[in-house]
């Protein structure tokens, strides 16, 4: 596939670099989901990093973003690239899934102190920490 006068020829197997999915693969991969609900009028699509969903005579803006980085903020960062994706599309973020991922060696202060990061900024944008998911990975 030509993109922008790169070549990029990712096929199945291919190994791919760390970053993020190049434009040409992310739409050849999105191209192969099925249609989506009649109710969902902004969805996956390159550029795009939250869906717009029509809920009677409102919208839901939803967005998932993960913080890859390592930094002693990863609870602020976390909530603020998200609510970034859900103001870009002209929403107020009110809600916030986390989805907390520690290595093996994490303590439970550090758990806490990410927890409690994630209230804080929550908190201070006016955002309920609604749910998520925590987990101690390998």
């Amino acid at each position: 596939m030509l993109d922008g006068g790169v070549m990029s020829e990712v096929r199945s197997g291919d190994v791919l670099p760390a970053g993020k999915l190049p434009a040409t693969d992310l739409q050849e991969a999105l191209a192969r989901l099925p249609p989506p609900h009649p109710r969902l009028l902004v969805g996956p699509r390159v550029g795009e990093d939250a869906a717009v969903i029509e809920m009677g005579d409102r919208l839901l803006v939803v967005a998932t973003d993960p913080v890859t980085f390592a930094t002693d903020r990863i609870g602020w960062y976390a909530v603020h690239v998200n609510a970034n994706d859900i103001a870009v599309m002209g929403a107020r973020p009110l809600w916030f899934l986390a989805a907390v991922l520690m290595p093996g060696c994490t303590s439970c202060a550090a758990i806490h102190a990410v927890i409690d990061e994630l209230g804080t900024t929550c908190q201070a944008l006016c955002i309920t920490l609604a749910g998520g998911h925590t987990e101690i990975t390998p």
